[in-house]
């Protein structure tokens, strides 16, 4: 596929949708739904014709890539000149997770078009401007771009939970802000020392360094840069005992918050932790993965009995996100090629699950405006196509085969069985316990004699309900049947990770690291700045 200006393209064009939001009048509900919709539509179809098409089957490194200098820094060490580099690119775990944000959009959108009656216009810019910011999350190959983004994707969060949310809002909102930035100053710290040390932010040129020897981190240094980049994944995923932040926020937010909160903003923690603490940092990510499995097993088993007691229906399905994504660190750290591919699957497959359960129970608010589960009971005979919709999105949840949360947890607990049997054994639990909530909630929503009058005169789905639930039920059949398309397509780049943290030990006595010579552009550039080309490693690695 010919490279342009296309991921440029994807990250951008939600803020020209914003733009053009502004041109409207802020009373013309009906035309800012509908061209906040085509936007993401448009999004939406780009992303899936242009990621497949330029990231095929079986490539390696990243592909359709962007690569422009844009701030100048000045001297650093011996290098006469470094750059913040526009840098983008793509590979088999990146595209996946911008489809599923695309995707996502298109569904908040749509569940949010008859809730949302108040600053219609600014809600669904927001909205817009959160697409923005975590697809330049996923593209992002330069470490201060990847920050910028980070942060960018922030701000329309906090407005969102804010401003649209329920009664405690401002609470959820400022304790999400609050955790999520704490948690960016260790990262924001450890890419200010990387480049120090490299004189560069360019994430492939700093990998090139550590494969090659060129950069040498001491074993207390690398300890703190994992900590520091770890602790800020570990908040965004939320890893047990970070999670605190996550009810809150996914009780008090509107149903679209909900869904992108759960389907791709927590996604962020756990792609950083492959993208960047895993092949910057092998040896730490080794001596922590103990402590990090633990932490995971204990999230998962924690989530999961904790929303077994929820009175509350949506906090039920926020404390299910906390087991779910203990699931995908447990995968991550066990540095297995089948468990390194479950937890990729099993990220979009939650985003898909745990995202129709948003909905659903967004729903369900619309039409009682209230979580507690006490208010509802026998709602199956009332609304019996909402009621079959959600026991289908509910055994997709609990992992039965057939559907997308199967392959995830089956990949992850038999890659992890195979290095640590005693972590699959405990994570086990957690598939146990899995059904256990989320088939008696369902029992105690849908079953039973309707002892709530206002429950008996309540609509089923409307149209257009109807079509976003069928779409998301549609992808999690084919998840779970196909699942060989997606994982087909992750298989190289998340083997490229593994591979990465088998770099030949080197001397640990090193005190201070050499100073790099920063890339300046593509591999030409590079020979002309004085810097030797390294074509064999970076292909073979897939870093580049």
């Amino acid at each position: 596929m010919p490279a342009g200006p296309l991921l440029t393209i994807l990250i951008f064009l939600p803020a020209v949708g914003a733009l053009a939001l502004l041109f409207l009048r802020s009373d013309d509900h009906e035309w800012i739904r509908r061209l906040a919709f085509v936007v993401s539509l448009a999004e939406f179809i780009l992303s899936v014709w242009w990621l497949l098409r330029g990231v095929p089957l079986g490539s390696t490194g990243y592909q359709l890539e962007e690569f422009h200098r844009w701030i100048w820094l000045g001297a650093h060490g011996s290098a006469p000149q470094t750059n913040i580099n526009y840098h983008l690119g793509a590979d088999g775990i990146s595209m996946f997770l911008v489809i599923l944000t695309t995707f996502l959009t298109v569904v908040s959108i749509l569940c949010s078009w008859s809730s949302i009656q108040k600053r219609v216009k600014e809600f669904f810019i927001a909205l817009l401007l959160l697409e923005v910011g975590v697809v330049g999350v996923f593209l992002s190959l330069d470490l201060f771009l990847f920050f910028l983004f980070w942060e960018v994707m922030l701000i329309p969060m906090y407005l969102l939970i804010g401003i649209w949310g329920h009664d405690r809002r401002i609470y959820a909102a400022v304790k999400f802000i609050l955790y999520t930035m704490a948690g960016s100053i260790f990262m924001l710290v450890g890419i200010l020392w990387l480049y120090n040390a490299t004189g560069s932010f360019d994430l492939p040129t700093i990998q090139q360094a550590l494969q090659n020897g060129t950069l040498v981190l001491p074993r207390a240094t690398e300890t703190l840069l994992f900590l520091a980049f770890f602790v800020a994944f570990a908040i965004k995923v939320p890893l047990f005992p970070f999670h605190t932040w996550l009810p809150d926020a996914h009780v008090e937010a509107p149903t679209a918050g909900s869904v992108m909160l759960a389907g791709v903003l927590l996604k962020m923690g756990t792609y950083g932790m492959i993208r960047f603490c895993l092949p910057l940092f092998p040896n730490a990510s080794h001596r922590f993965a103990p402590i990090v499995g633990t932490l995971a097993i204990i999230g998962i088993i924690y989530g999961a009995l904790v929303a077994l007691v929820q009175p509350n229906l949506k906090k039920l399905v926020a404390y299910s996100s906390v087991s779910h994504l203990g699931f995908v660190v447990l995968g991550i750290f066990a540095f297995h090629q089948i468990s390194m591919q479950g937890a990729v699957f099993q990220m979009l497959a939650h985003g898909i699950s745990t995202g129709g359960l948003f909905l659903l129970v967004g729903m369900l608010y619309d039409r009682r405006h209230t979580f507690e589960i006490t208010q509802f009971g026998g709602l199956a005979t009332p609304m019996p196509k909402l009621a079959a919709f959600f026991l289908f999105v509910v055994l997709s949840s609990l992992g039965l085969p057939m559907l997308n949360g199967f392959v995830g947890e089956f990949l992850i607990l038999l890659g992890t069985y195979q290095v640590h049997w005693n972590w699959a054994a405990w994570a086990a639990t957690g598939v146990i316990l899995s059904a256990c909530y989320l088939l008696w909630s369902y029992q105690r929503v849908f079953f039973g004699e309707i002892t709530v009058e206002k429950n008996r005169e309540l609509p089923d789905l409307s149209s257009r309900e109807r079509a976003i639930l069928v779409a998301m039920a549609v992808i999690t059949l084919w998840m779970g049947i196909g699942s060989v398309f997606i994982t087909g397509r992750t298989a190289t780049a998340s083997d490229s990770v593994i591979e990465q943290m088998n770099r030949p030990p080197r001397a640990e006595e090193a005190k201070v690291p050499v100073k790099l010579a920063p890339q300046v552009g593509p591999q030409s550039d590079r020979s002309a700045a004085g810097v030797a080309p390294k074509t064999n490693s970076l292909e073979r690695l897939g870093t580049r």
